[in-house]
């Protein structure tokens, strides 16, 4: 496969799926903020601040899922 198919498949994902990453990108940073804000303010140990990172994870299916589900119910 060349460098502009590569590109070009890339480009096209990217088009196609536009909304849904600018979605994921906003929720890792603000998740990430937040945290790192909280454990700033909180003395606490490392791996809490670590497991609380990878809340997130939970945290964003949560989350759009719970959406998904409120857009059905309208």
């Amino acid at each position: 496969m060349t460098l502009a198919a590569i590109s070009d498949r890339v480009r096209n994902h990217v088009r196609e799926h536009r909304d849904g990453m600018v979605a994921d990108f906003v929720f890792a940073v603000v998740w990430v903020a937040v945290v790192s804000m909280l454990f700033d303010v909180l003395p606490a140990p490392r791996w809490a601040y670590h497991l609380s990172l990878a809340g997130g994870v939970v945290a964003y299916y949560g989350f759009f899922a719970s959406l998904e589900v409120a857009r059905d119910e309208v």
